[in-house]
């Protein structure tokens, strides 16, 4: 969940939900843009957006979320002038994904807009996402790879791979096409239903999809333009971020099947420390059952500091010592069910090794229990309400036009 952080004037989200009957259509719009340095686009992308607004008589807005570029974003805004258009310099936490919390948080559009600032993502499509978002979607995404959808012919092998592993890492949370795709729309009232943001790297519309319970989501065909000012923002550490950030709505959408599979994973791995430490010290002469008591010890605290911090990641700000020793006992106990469940197998099948078999199934499952509902357990604040919008404000300033 982000954490509070002072920042300018919050614009009051309302506090009953949205209907758009038809009388009160076109609602109105936010758009918001994450920046940083792309001052040469944002002249190109203001004036698209203005001449989508003439062209419908939207009452539309555009919140431009700028890293602190110092690129002369600000004097463009300034210079351009238009009234609807404010650019919040940003000097606290940053990164795209907080960016667009930020500007979606200070936004009071009843219909809200992300896209790029790269000119990626055309502006010309927003009346289309918009009719799609009337007629029952809840949330709306352009899409690359729909039918009608389209890209610039210089994509590379290197990049189209890349986005297509990156698609089906996200197939497990969404059956949508283009689930990577960074022009989407939402209500508001379904943005301010979503809790527990907690966004890694560039991908905040899967976030939103995910956090916000959306269960129709809907693809428009667009044309995903490469860029042809500035430079990408993509790079090998923000890919590495998106594994963490997938891990991270695994955990959330599927948290009872993403622990036990951690834990498991973790076993597995200290299985091989166990192996490895215990040949290297019978390769150094020390005697085997020195040898396997100190193995098993370091293999105790190898499979601890995982599940503290992959497993049951929720549980890290508690006191460490606790945990240890709680976590000890659990193992003591489950090395003592894994002998009483392998020797009543015995006795049944008399075959030692199927015995030993379900007996560590039984000791893992004793594991994994004792570890969740003893060791790491959830707290649970009475009367605590859910974060239904995120609070996370950046320091900076507001930048905006004299005239519509």
């Amino acid at each position: 969940m982000l954490p509070p952080v002072p920042g300018p004037k919050e614009v009051p989200a309302p506090t009953t939900a949205v209907v758009f009957e038809p009388s009160s259509w076109p609602p109105s719009i936010s758009v918001v843009v994450p920046t940083y340095r792309e001052a040469q686009n944002l002249p190109l992308l203001i004036e698209r957006l203005a001449e989508v607004r003439r062209a419908h008589g939207y009452l539309l807005d555009l919140w431009v979320m700028d890293d602190d570029s110092q690129d002369g974003s600000a004097q463009v805004v300034q210079r351009l002038g238009y009234e609807w258009v404010t650019l919040v310099r940003r000097r606290g936490l940053r990164g795209l994904s907080l960016a667009v919390l930020d500007g979606l948080g200070r936004a009071a559009g009843e219909v809200l807009v992300v896209m790029d600032a790269d000119l990626s993502h055309p502006p010309e499509a927003i009346p289309r996402m918009l009719a799609t978002l009337r007629e029952g979607a809840d949330f709306v995404l352009g899409s690359r790879f729909v039918e009608g959808g389209t890209t610039d012919d210089d994509w590379g092998m290197f990049r189209w791979l890349n986005s297509r592993v990156a698609t089906l890492l996200a197939l497990p949370l969404t059956t949508v096409r283009d689930p990577m795709s960074g022009f989407f729309m939402l209500h508001r009232t379904t943005f301010e239903s979503g809790f527990e943001f907690n966004p890694v790297g560039y991908k905040i519309g899967l976030e939103l999809y995910v956090k916000c319970g959306c269960r129709k989501a809907v693809e428009v065909p667009i044309h995903f333009a490469d860029r042809r000012r500035g430079t990408s923002k993509l790079t090998f550490r923000e890919q590495l971020r998106y594994l963490q950030h997938i891990r991270r709505l695994y955990m959330f959408r599927f948290e009872a099947i993403s622990q036990v599979a951690h834990f498991l994973l973790v076993g597995l791995s200290g299985l091989v420390v166990n192996l490895v430490l215990l040949t290297g010290w019978l390769w150094l002469g020390v005697a085997a059952p020195v040898a396997m008591v100190l193995a098993i010890a370091l293999s105790m605290v190898w499979n601890f500091i995982l599940n503290r911090r992959f497993s049951f990641s929720y549980a890290q700000d508690q006191a460490v010592l606790p945990q240890f020793l709680g976590f000890v006992s659990a193992c003591s106990l489950g090395a003592f069910v894994n002998y009483l469940v392998s020797l009543v197998v015995l006795r049944v099948v008399g075959t030692p090794q199927l015995a030993a078999l379900v007996g560590t199934a039984g000791a893992t499952g004793f594991n994994f229990l004792a570890s969740r509902l003893y060791v790491f357990k959830q707290r649970h604040v009475v009367g605590k309400q859910r974060q239904t919008r995120p609070t996370e404000k950046s320091s900076g300033a507001h930048v905006r036009g004299p005239r519509t």
